[in-house]
């Protein structure tokens, strides 16, 4: 894989993690309802279900190259538009904030893991997104290794990042400052995605 490509790719995912959504929300209130192992085991449980879709895009994907190509072909410019219309809710997104409520209850590790993984498994967008993403970078030469440091990148990102939220932003202070600067991050992901996307017409 190009090393160009790579840091595309890792960029991304890393500005895709950053913008506080439902699954910021998960790992944070198991944080700070639980605590920071709580959080943590949140954050591992997340990234298992991150690898899964990312596995299962890939081998699809794979698939799909090698049986029919011309719908490899329908699905990878497919995700072009999906992506730039991505980029275009980003640009133009108003300023957002991450919300929650809790109450103070006990959580389970189990619990926290359980929901960590759920959060990301069972929503259908992110399997979208994958097909989107990962169908720009997958080409018919890509060997399994390539296919290895995809989903690697994209599963180690996600769960570095949300472990970083249990560890670090956790409190009031650094919460505060990720929800001010929470415009800046979807227009920083909105010019990735567009720049991504222009790398199947270009």
């Amino acid at each position: 894989m190009e090393l160009t490509a790579w840091i595309s790719l890792a960029t991304l995912c890393i500005l895709g993690a950053m913008t506080p959504g439902q699954s910021f929300i998960i790992i944070l209130k198991h944080a700070i309802i639980g605590g920071r192992l709580n959080g943590l085991i949140a954050s591992l449980g997340h990234g298992l279900g991150v690898m899964l879709y990312a596995i299962a895009t890939v081998v699809g994907l794979a698939v799909i190259i090698q049986e029919t190509p011309w719908l490899f072909d329908v699905i990878k410019y497919t995700g072009a538009a999906f992506l730039v219309w991505l980029a275009y809710n980003a640009l133009t997104a108003k300023a957002s904030s991450a919300r929650f409520s809790s109450e103070e209850t006990n959580i389970t590790l189990k619990e926290s893991f359980t929901e960590g993984l759920m959060i990301s498994y069972l929503n259908p967008k992110l399997a979208i997104f994958f097909l989107a993403l990962f169908s720009q970078f997958v080409d018919d030469t890509a060997i399994w290794q390539q296919n290895i440091i995809m989903v690697a990148t994209v599963t180690g990102i996600d769960t570095l990042w949300y472990c970083l939220v249990a560890l670090v932003l956790s409190h009031s202070i650094m919460l505060e400052k990720l929800r001010t600067n929470v415009h800046i991050i979807e227009k920083l992901s909105g010019i990735v995605l567009l720049a991504v996307a222009c790398r199947v017409v270009m």
